[in-house]
């Protein structure tokens, strides 16, 4: 299942957070880090993916 998350965050990167953690603030910082910079984005979705 973490590989098709993985697969998300790098499309959507606030959408592969979202599934995993919901509506804490990793979500909104991550929706902060899309908004200023896609590839930012990206990597902190995967390493939130990634560590739990």
């Amino acid at each position: 299942m973490d590989i098709i998350r993985i697969i998300i965050a790098i499309l959507l990167p606030p959408l592969g957070v979202f599934l995993q953690v919901g509506f804490a603030g990793a979500f909104w910082l991550n929706i902060l880090l899309t908004i200023l910079g896609y590839i930012p984005g990206i990597i902190h979705a995967v390493w939130v993916i990634a560590r739990r």
